[in-house]
């Protein structure tokens, strides 16, 4: 067919006009479905956020160019000859396939949406049977060995086990190299003891592991060679741990904060959580932060033998920091940097306590004596380090989840410590932290949140249709877009978490967009039948809604069939990729693909079966149908 020039343009103009609402509503729908991403908080919103404002400016730009720059752009490319829609054999292909379809759905319309019903149904325990997790482990290509040892270890002892540990940990072949270290940092913000070893395992490049060899198998292995008396092996991820420690206070995946006024009775409610959490399956790398067990030197001065030597108690605490600690005489400089220059006895004469005893004293009367003389030295027991949170003591159990997620983990660990741990003394109490604690906050806020949004989305379509029934026809696209996110999630074996959570809010927007255009197109056709043979149930036959809601069914195929295929051929891609990051993408983009398939078919089959129904009741009970002048 062969248009004139402003024939093409008043065309286009009506078109731009017809789908400037369209474009404007589904805008609106898809912005409001990603307020809960916008309001999470944390490490979920810090991750998500970016993503959540990308998507929104490129709809809002995205709108803009719709309604403005593309009705110019096809008045300039849209010339010549103007083939129908049947000119294209691909659409006539689709058609010859869903015709017959959806012509059987149609004859069967209970079974069709029993058919459906049943899938969900199916779903919903499926849904409810998946594990949880705060957020799917991102893989950061290298581990965090982090064993602890006896808070009253040497320094020389600690030297010893950190070097044998390396040692091990490099004769694996997956390993390229290790570095680890003993205590903290020469920083201010590092109070770490002697006590913690933090080793970085830098690995291989995959393609140079053994055959069939993963991860987890490589800490696995590690973590039987690495079984050394009277260390606990503990397993993470660099940047993981940083995040969990600066976040929680927490080094592992879970912990259990032991509040309360007394360091012991502390240490003897964690034990006892220790000891209930042994057998839990999933739980790993389980320990005490050791609150007791530091040694300390006590040099306890002895005043009355300081009177016969004529010392004073200021006198003897200058001999002992001038041994022990050392004594400032001065600083060096070096460029720009000043350097204070320390003075103690040597190693060996301070490595003991028979050394110490024997630091020579000078006095007035009685010449040189040894320290033992005016003090009695002895190692006591005493805290090695002392935390404190919400002006209370705290101690803290601590363990990672391997092998099983980490809700159901967490979860019988609370069952079994409410059953074991009775009797805890007043003014004691646990308190559950670590990834834990992110993921109870980012469900609280998406169980709030969630439900809000469905509301508003309802509003929206009220608006867009001017009918609540109309906009409820079209918000049960949601249930069903949800049937194929939950299978596929359930046999790819992903657990849900805060970016599963993302991916099926992503999936509500998209699911009703494509809802609304289905049932658009079905009321456009029943206007059409409306304005061929009237609105009486003494001209409209049962047959003739069948034939109308067919033909606004499979008419406009093309375009929901575009809709549907855009999107997956933009995320299925993702299934394939690989490298770091993936597997926080593929949570995410799961259950779009697997809810993109579900809601199709929901869409193309089940839709107008239910519209046909609706339909006819309008037909039976009022005589007529309800039009909706719905434009898109």
């Amino acid at each position: 067919m062969k248009l004139s020039r402003e024939e093409r343009i008043r065309i286009i103009e009506k078109a731009a006009k017809q789908v400037g609402p369209s474009v404007f509503w589904s805008t609106i729908i898809v912005i409001t479905s990603f307020l809960p991403v916008f309001l999470l908080t944390g490490q979920e919103g810090k991750l998500f956020g970016p993503l959540a404002w990308t998507k929104t400016f490129i709809l809002i730009v995205d709108a803009i160019v719709a309604i403005t720059l593309t009705p110019v752009l096809i008045s300039f490319f849209l010339k010549g000859k103007v083939k129908g829609e049947n000119a294209n054999p691909l659409n006539r292909a689709l058609e010859r396939v869903y015709g017959p379809v959806l012509k059987w759905c149609l004859n069967w319309r209970k079974t069709t949406i029993g058919v459906n019903i049943i899938a969900l149904l199916v779903a919903i325990p499926m849904l409810f049977s998946l594990g949880t997790e705060f957020m799917p482990p991102l893989d950061e290509g290298s581990i965090l060995f982090m064993p602890v040892t006896l808070p009253d270890i040497s320094n020389a002892e600690a030297k010893r086990i950190l070097q044998v540990q390396d040692k091990i940990i490099k004769s694996v072949p997956e390993v390229e190299s290790v570095l680890g270290k003993a205590g903290r940092a020469s920083t201010a913000t590092d109070n770490s003891p002697i006590s913690m070893i933090e080793t970085i395992i830098m690995l291989k490049p995959q393609s140079e592991w053994r055959e069939g060899m993963t991860k987890q198998d490589i800490i696995r292995e590690l973590d039987t060679k690495l079984q050394i008396p009277g260390v606990v092996n503990g397993w993470t991820q660099p940047i993981i741990n940083r995040i969990n420690m600066l976040a929680t206070g927490i080094r592992t995946d879970v912990g259990v904060k032991v509040y309360g006024q007394n360091l012991d009775s502390i240490a003897s409610v964690s034990e006892r959580v220790r000891t209930a959490l042994r057998d839990v399956p999933g739980v790993n790398d389980l320990y005490v932060e050791p609150i007791t067990g530091g040694k300390y030197l006590e040099i306890d001065i002895n005043r009355e033998a300081l009177g016969r030597y004529g010392l004073t108690v200021d006198d003897v605490n200058m001999i002992v920091e001038s041994a022990l600690g050392g004594t400032s005489i001065g600083n060096t400089i070096e460029g720009r940097q000043r350097f204070s220059i320390n003075v103690r006895l040597a190693q060996e004469y301070r490595n003991s306590i028979e050394r110490i005893q024997r630091i020579p004293i000078q006095t007035a009367s009685s010449g040189t004596i040894p320290l033992s003389s005016v003090a009695t030295i002895r190692f006591t027991d005493g805290p090695p380090m002392i935390n404190s949170e919400n002006a209370q003591l705290r101690g803290a159990v601590l363990f990672n989840v391997r092998d099983r997620d980490l809700g159901s983990t967490v979860k019988e660990a609370m069952e079994k410590i409410s059953n074991e741990v009775t009797g805890i003394p007043s003014g004691y109490y646990l308190e559950w932290s670590g990834q834990w604690e992110n993921q109870v906050r980012a469900t609280k806020t998406l169980q709030l949140i969630i439900p809000l949004v469905v509301l508003i989305i309802f509003f929206i379509l009220y608006f867009s249709f001017n009918s609540i029934k109309e906009a409820f026809f079209s918000l049960i696209t949601i249930p069903f877009a949800l049937i194929g996110g939950v299978f596929i999630v359930y046999f790819y074996g992903v657990n849900l978490s805060v970016a599963v959570a993302v991916g099926f809010i992503a999936l509500f927007g998209m699911a009703i967009e494509t809802g609304m255009l289905m049932v658009v197109y079905l009321n456009e056709a029943m206007g059409q039948l409306v304005e061929l043979k009237g609105n009486s149930s003494e001209t409209i036959t049962k047959q003739d809604i069948r034939d109308f809601v067919f033909k606004g069914a499979v008419k406009r195929l093309r375009p929901k069939i575009m809709t549907v295929s855009v999107s997956l051929f933009g995320l299925i891609p993702i299934l394939w990729a690989t490298g770091i990051g993936t597997d926080v993408m593929k949570p995410i983009v799961l259950p779009l693909i697997g809810g993109v398939f579900t809601s199709s078919i929901h869409i193309l089959l089940v839709t107008p079966v239910v519209f046909e129904i609706m339909k006819e009741y309008e037909l039976r009970k009022h005589g007529k149908l309800d039009i909706y002048d719905v434009k898109h």
